[in-house]
């Protein structure tokens, strides 16, 4: 001890305290009281000033952890104003050998001592330097020894399938080492219906809305140990990541696995970071053991599962197909550019939609390689399902109307397992109150507030109960009869405004892989080549829109109308002809004089000239007034052949010919008609007269 110097005395001591890990924290507590008695022994050496650094407890000190006490150490040795460094054994400071050699250089530059239980070190003495480097390296050797004896052990055990670790909700451990489902019925039940609903709606955010909606819990264990039967299960509100986290989880598949993630250590401002949780390829896994335990669900399904969440993820990859999520197109995420390889995007442009292969430009500032509506497409691939399905159409009803009904079911059976448990943790409640001194009222007042909690709970779950059955009661009986109409008129109910799109999609993701398209400019063509599941593959030409067709072009049948009576007559009467007949703007609006002469001045006809009218013919009015008669009249001698007239299309005006006016035939024919209408009445007896006597 004659190492210590009146100035190590007058700078003062410093004691490190380190352990590992919270377990030994929490356990080695004999360690704790022989680190911290240092600060006695660094007294009894005639240090006055001592300080106990302990903020690295529970950290290790194998350099991929941050060390803020080991970092104030090093500070404080800098600075100059510490004599000696207190630790119970070399291996407490570093267990690195870049922290263990800074340390003891800095301390051999400063003059400051390093004493442990073995003795005291300078490093500024080539022995104790170099006793101090063998230390340092053979506690850096020991450390990596260990870890690699440890991780051996770990791996072989976890391939044999005997390795316990915390198992996720619905799996426990046996007293044997087995794993096994869950005793809980009502937790096994919920786990299924996750699954089920999965499979269901194809959405981890719709099984959540569907659960939010059913009022359903979801069970969790309380803390973060679940290795056997007697954990203890909360029922909390179903979040995203925990439904998620159930999907992902392989173990509920029957398989055995283990070191699905990794954890990485890079270089930031010259110090060494630690980060986990890093996922790993699965052929990188440390075991896996399919068939190993009872399991939810096959390790086929369990897969099958993996590819529905990878195609609903947004923004992973561009070249993989997407899941059915909604919108207005119905081939969304399924057609391939067969000329670079990558999916489609659809952009909505109004009404419909439009499909681009724009991955390209984007990547590279490349050309786009094809863009089509999406209108005919659609529609297109939409006859070829239905045709597909037809034949099936009463077989998927039937399916339909059971499964209809079977939701139904589980949902209640649901309630009614949480009921049984409300009702099971009641009367614990009703026991343990029971079971206490009654005169011990600080006790018995809060186990009786126990017991009316879960006596409430029992009401509550009650209550949903009589109200989900007063809904199936009021909601009209499924009736397979009805199913089967539906299923005859497939096309029907496809087509329907009231059918859902997302639906829709999902269907066609059932029945179509992939669909490859390009397109034939010489032929005007969109090709298709549909990849239906099961490998075998179909193609469909769907001819282009021409210039000028598309959803707000003018029909056919309205500019046949305007060609025929442009130059004949007045846009007025153009537009109050196109309104008779029933027919629309291509934006679906009526017609008015300003939109006729829009739609003439584009097709480029001639106008109706009123200084230079054609005498030969008149108006329906004008050869009334001619005749001193009605319209009316005027159109019956049309009807009877005694007047010659003319229309360009049904519903127009008509043209009279003057000639057939000034006739004899068409002026006894008006005066016929007129006689007819105002004939005066006959002097017959009227029956309903009342005759007075002695008139």
């Amino acid at each position: 001890m004659n190492k210590i110097t009146a100035e190590h005395l007058q700078r003062g001591a410093i004691v490190y305290v380190r352990q590992s890990s919270m377990w030994q924290v929490a356990n080695n507590l004999e360690s704790q009281r022989l680190q911290y008695a240092l600060a006695q022994t660094a007294r009894e050496l005639s240090f006055q000033s001592v300080e106990i650094i302990d903020e690295d407890l529970g950290r290790s000190a194998s350099g991929s952890t941050q060390r803020p006490g080991f970092e104030r150490l090093i500070n404080s040795v800098c600075a100059g104003s510490v004599g000696a460094v207190f630790s119970i054994e070399a291996s407490r400071l570093a267990r690195n050998g870049r922290d263990w050699h800074n340390l003891i250089e800095l301390c051999g530059l400063v003059g400051t001592l390093i004493i442990d239980s073995e003795g005291v070190y300078d490093p500024r003495s080539s022995n104790d330097r170099l006793l101090l480097g063998l230390k340092g390296t053979m506690s850096d050797f020991e450390l990596t020894l260990f870890r690699q004896r440890s991780m051996e052990a770990i791996r072989q055990k976890a391939k044999r399938g005997e390795l316990r670790f915390c198992l996720p909700i619905g799996l426990c451990w046996t007293d044997d080492g087995k794993i096994e489902l869950d005793p809980d019925r009502r937790v096994q039940g919920a786990i299924r219906q996750v699954f089920d609903k999965f499979v269901e709606l194809g959405s981890v955010r719709q099984v959540l809305m569907w659960l939010a909606d059913a009022n359903l819990s979801a069970p969790r264990v309380k803390g973060n140990k679940n290795w056997g039967p007697q954990r203890e299960v909360v029922w909390r509100r179903p979040a995203y990541a925990t439904v998620l986290a159930i999907i992902r989880n392989p173990l509920y598949s029957g398989a055995y696995v283990y070191g699905r993630s990794e954890s990485r250590t890079r270089i930031v401002d010259g110090k060494a970071h630690k980060t986990s949780g890093h996922k790993k390829a699965r052929d990188q896994w440390t075991a896996l053991i399919q068939d190993h335990h009872p399991g939810y669900l096959s390790w086929e399904e369990y897969e099958r599962n993996q590819r529905v969440l990878a195609e609903n993820t947004h923004m992973k990859k561009t070249i993989g197909r997407k899941a059915g999520r909604g919108g207005r197109s119905l081939l969304t995420g399924l057609l391939r550019c067969a000329r670079c390889g990558r999916m489609l995007h659809v952009m909505y442009r109004k009404q419909y939609g439009r499909y681009e292969c724009r991955n390209a430009n984007r990547a590279f500032a490349a050309p786009r390689c094809i863009a089509f509506g999406s209108k005919k497409p659609d529609q297109t691939v939409a006859a070829e399902i239905v045709r597909v399905v037809q034949p099936h159409g009463v077989e998927v009803a039937l399916a339909a109307a059971e499964r209809a009904t079977e939701v139904q079911h589980e949902q209640r059976a649901a309630i009614e397992l949480e009921l049984e448990q409300a009702r099971y943790e009641a009367r614990l409640a009703a026991r343990r109150y029971e079971a206490i001194d009654p005169d011990n009222r600080l006790v018995a007042g809060e186990l009786e507030s126990r017991w009316n909690a879960a006596l409430e709970r029992v009401d509550e779950v009650e209550l949903r109960i009589r109200v989900l059955v007063q809904n199936i009661m009021e909601q009209p009986e499924i009736e397979p009869e009805r199913f089967l109409e539906l299923a005859d008129d497939l096309e029907a109910v496809w087509n329907a405004s009231s059918s859902d799109m997302q639906l829709k999609q999902r269907i066609v993701r059932l029945l179509i892989n992939e669909i490859v398209v390009d397109i034939d400019e010489e032929a005007a063509e969109i090709v298709m080549v549909i990849h239906w599941h099961g490998g075998r593959h179909s193609q469909i030409r769907i001819q282009r829109p021409r210039p000028g067709e598309h959803s707000g072009a003018t029909s056919v049948d309205a500019v046949e109308v305007v060609r025929r009576m442009a130059g004949t007559w007045p846009d007025k009467e153009i537009a109050a002809t196109l309104n008779r007949l029933g027919l629309k703007t291509g934006a679906g609006n009526t017609w008015m004089e300003s939109r006729v002469y829009s739609l003439r001045k584009r097709l480029r006809l001639v106008g109706y000239d009123a200084s230079r009218p054609d005498s030969s013919v008149v108006t329906l009015n004008q050869a009334a007034e001619r005749l001193g008669v009605g319209p009316w009249v005027v159109r019956r001698l049309i009807q009877q052949g005694l007047v010659k007239a003319t229309q360009v299309v049904r519903s127009a005006p008509w043209q009279v010919q003057v000639a057939s006016l000034d006739t004899e035939q068409a002026r006894r024919g008006a005066l016929a008609i007129t006689s007819r209408r105002h004939r005066p009445a006959s002097g017959t007896h009227d029956d309903r007269t009342l005759t007075l006597p002695g008139t």
